[in-house]
């Protein structure tokens, strides 16, 4: 319990970092964007930041994992940090040239060739950020989840304070007839300013960032990257799989509807998904603290119980957040404008989807610490399989409703495969039983919330906190969690 404490506390740092200024983000900015964008306007910026996604998979190509399970362990740490950070450095210029190069080919592929600035705004994001990936991966190798976590709340705040300038201070200083705004404001740029600001968040970032990336002297070894490299391929291959499963569905869409109303379809789409995506950000904040856990515990000789008890209160965790998000509906609607919360139908799917994605993410460590880093990727191809079949086939019959349950699907046959894939390489006896019937209790209390519910707020909220303290009253019956977890002690 000392392992899940320690875990738990790490997770809680890391969250203040990604998962506080994010739901900051999400609790501003959603409803900032989806008051200022059209449909249409918001369906541009969910779709570019599909494919942002994509282009940081590569990009980075698994470098991240890569470093932590060499540094110190298969090579000096030094080396292995000089050699990582030379080889996104050289990666990530030469991205940016091929970007400039073929800028119209690139932006009439993507479906914006009149828009080339968005592209090459696209490209610089990308680009830093995937610079930016060592240095962070450094910090979290070296126990500085504080200094992480205030990176990552600069990159917000930075990021927020020049979208709410350019598509807020900005229009309002010229309905007021200040002349003077048109020098550094273009009315006809809107969608832009989004990009923008992106852009000014990751560029601030990255300065802070510089006294990191020089603090070890640079050594790049030539043999040294050939290793990392081929243990690397298969997780970008997994990653870049594991990508396409999450954001396909806002390329598809666009393509399989068509037109206009394809764009407004992945704008519609996608503000039920971001509210959906808050259950993604536990799963972040926890694989930021999750993954050099699980690689500083794998020469241990109780490595694989604490695996085990590590999944079964990560998915009792993660439970509460799923019920805390889809039991009051009320409360989330008012993330994202009226003419959007037509697709807040989506939100316990995508929510069921990202919990199967943190069990994954969990059962991923017996190919990671293994070296068998070529299985997470079959495995992935299998989700990737799932997701294009049943986006293709049932997306033009049901609508951006069958992109929603493309993930739970996706998942949920990754989670399958690998359970039994992983328990013959590296067995892991997981508390199977349990985890499902809390799965199923959660279920359980959402659909019996559903038909119960009246047209009194206050009933209704009170039946869904009874509810909850249903779960939460089995949950420390059966494992005592609430105990364990906030014991002192041994």
């Amino acid at each position: 319990m000392n392992d899940i404490r320690k875990l738990a506390g790490q997770t809680v740092i890391y969250g203040f970092g990604t998962v506080g200024p994010r739901f900051l983000n999400y609790a501003l900015m959603t409803p900032f964007y989806t008051r200022i964008l059209g449909l249409e306007q918001y369906g541009v910026v969910t779709e570019l930041y599909a494919w942002m996604v994509l282009a940081l998979v590569i990009l980075t190509y698994g470098m991240e994992t890569t470093y932590f399970r060499f540094a110190g362990k298969k090579a000096p740490a030094g080396e292995v940090y000089g050699t990582a950070m030379t080889s996104l450095f050289t990666t990530s210029v030469l991205f940016l040239i091929a970007i400039s190069l073929f800028i119209g080919h690139v932006s009439g592929f993507l479906g914006y060739e009149r828009h080339p600035e968005y592209i090459r705004m696209f490209a610089w994001i990308v680009a830093i950020d995937a610079f930016s990936a060592i240095p962070f991966a450094w910090l979290r190798n070296n126990n500085r989840p504080i200094l992480f976590s205030a990176l990552k709340i600069i990159n917000v705040l930075v990021t927020m304070v020049v979208a709410f300038f350019f598509l807020w201070y900005a229009p309002s200083m010229a309905e007021k007839g200040n002349a003077w705004i048109y020098k550094i404001w273009n009315p006809g740029f809107q969608v832009g300013y989004v990009f923008v600001a992106n852009l000014a968040g990751s560029a601030v970032t990255l300065v802070c960032l510089v006294p990191f990336i020089f603090r070890i002297k640079p050594v790049f070894d030539r043999k040294l990257l050939v290793k990392m490299l081929s243990y690397s391929w298969p997780l970008l291959v997994g990653g870049l799989a594991g990508s396409l499963n999450e954001v396909l569905d806002k390329i598809l869409l666009r393509r399989l509807i068509g037109g206009a109303e394809g764009l407004a379809t992945v704008g519609l789409y996608g503000a039920g998904y971001k509210v959906g995506v808050l259950m993604s950000l536990f799963i972040q904040m926890y694989r930021f603290a999750a993954e050099p856990f699980f690689f500083e515990k794998a020469g241990s000789k109780d490595a694989k119980e604490t695996y085990a008890v590590t999944m079964k209160y990560f998915v009792i965790t993660a439970l509460i957040l799923f019920l805390g998000i889809n039991l009051y509906p009320e409360a989330i609607q008012v993330l994202i404008d009226e003419d959007f919360r037509e697709s807040l139908i989506v939100v316990p799917i995508i929510s069921m989807g990202y919990l199967l994605l943190g069990i994954f993410i969990n059962q991923s460590i017996w190919y990671k610490v293994d070296d068998k880093t070529i299985y997470g990727a079959w495995i992935t191809m299998v989700g990737v399989a799932v997701t294009v079949a049943m986006n293709i086939i049932l997306v033009p019959v049901f609508g951006y409703i069958a992109a929603a349950w493309a993930h739970v699907a996706c998942y949920l046959s990754m989670v399958i495969v690998s359970w039994f894939v992983g328990q013959k390489f590296y067995p892991i006896k997981y508390e199977t039983g349990k985890i499902i019937l809390y799965i199923g209790l959660a279920v359980v209390m959402l659909l019996v919330s559903r038909l119960l519910e009246g047209d009194n707020k206050i009933i209704n909220n009170a039946l869904d906190t009874l509810l909850l303290l249903i779960f939460f009253a089995v949950v420390e019956i059966k494992d005592r969690f609430f105990t364990l977890l906030f014991k002192r002690g041994q």
